[in-house]
Parts: C-alpha cells; structure tokens; sequence
C-alpha cells in the first residue's frame, strides 16, 4: 500500500517570488492522491505550523491548503514544526501503523522541506517514490527554480538505502498498478 506524503501545499507558499509550475504541480498532486485512494492507499498532507506572528503560524492565513487541492475528509494530516516531516511528529508511527509499503513524496520546498523529508525517508527505512514533475520551488539568488528540482531529482535517484528510490514523473506513478 502506497501512503502519499505531500508536503506544505499550503497558502503560505503563494508569498515571496512564484513557484515554479504551481498549477501543474497541484493538478500531478491531485491527479496522484485520485490514483492513490483508487490503490487503496492513503494521503497524508503535511502542514507546516510556524510560530506565533509568523505566516505559517496555526489558524494564519498562510497556514490553511490551497483550495485547489483535492483533499478529503478521511485523508490525514501530520502537522511539523521544522523542514523535515518526520521529526518531532508522528509521521513515522502512521506510516508504520498503516503498514505503508511505499512513502510517495511530492509538494514544497523542493530543496527545503520535500529533500528532507525524503531523505529522512530513506533514513527511516521506507521504499520511497519521489514524483519527479509534483515538487516546486522559487527561483533561488543563484540558481533558477527548474535547476533546483532538476538538481534534487538528481540527488534524490542517489541515495544509499536499504530500501529502495525512485525517481518518477507522475504520469508513470499514476499509470502503476
């Protein structure tokens, strides 16, 4: 059973400079958490809670999903108080407790957020899928936004595990079986 990880796809993100194909990335998540519930897989959204006064602080505008997101109401949610999803919450007991065979991991920040929790991933020993075309990011002051996620993908597909990584566009997760 896959378990989706989606990681602070939330209104927050529209502050700053624009994410690189957001639209698109929204629709391969939605497109991902269909072909998951479809599996018989589960979806967990991961919400980033920043601190009082900050964007992402709870109840903060910044702080709820983007309402274009296909969430729904037996879907879960793992709130975190740092870039990586799995530390400090309870990420690691669900994905046990639901006996996940593979962690799929997509959302924002490419290079923040989604590379630590996929690393943490592998580290926690899961099977681990990264949708390759479902993660986004900014442009950086020295690097642009395509080159940032290309560059990941690339990290990514080298891990050392004892598990396994996969790299992949979403169109190919989807159409797996």
């Amino acid at each position: 059973m896959d378990a989706f990880v989606v990681v602070d796809m939330q209104m927050g993100l529209l502050a700053g400079r624009p994410k690189h194909d957001l639209v698109g990335v929204v629709a391969r998540i939605n497109a991902l958490a269909t072909a998951v519930r479809q599996r018989s897989g589960r979806v967990i959204w991961i919400r980033h809670c920043g601190k009082p006064g900050d964007l992402f602080a709870r109840q903060a505008t910044g702080w709820a999903y983007l309402p274009e997101l296909d969430r729904h109401a037996d879907d879960l949610v793992v709130e975190k108080t740092l870039n990586d999803s799995f530390a400090g919450t309870l990420l690691r007991a669900t994905l046990e407790q639901l006996a996940a065979d593979r962690v799929v991991v997509a959302g924002w920040a490419t290079d923040f957020c989604v590379d630590t929790t996929v690393r943490s991933a592998v580290s926690n020993g899961f099977h681990v899928a990264v949708a390759a075309d479902a993660h986004t990011v900014a442009d950086r002051p020295h690097l642009p936004a395509a080159d940032v996620i290309r560059h990941h993908n690339w990290v990514w597909e080298g891990l050392i595990t004892d598990r396994s990584i996969r790299v992949i566009p979403t169109d190919q997760l989807v159409g797996e079986s």
